[in-house]
């Protein structure tokens, strides 16, 4: 897994939106191999980030408090 991805659930409130974005983007960019993607596949990159920023905040919405 991307080392620059860090661990958004600390016990101390809710991880800020702009770092579960930045974490999905960082995953979407590792598992795809684009820093930044062409155009032809820049929707498809952007609707990849989006839905794992989505998935990833109700993960951590749903977890259980340490």
């Amino acid at each position: 897994m991307c080392r620059s991805i860090k661990k958004l659930r600390d016990g101390e409130g809710r991880a800020p939106d702009e770092e579960v974005a930045a974490a999905a983007l960082q995953f979407v960019r590792k598992i795809s191999g684009y820093r930044q993607p062409s155009r032809a596949n820049e929707a498809p990159f952007t609707a990849a980030v989006d839905e794992i920023s989505a998935a990833s905040r109700r993960l951590l919405d749903a977890l259980a408090k340490r």
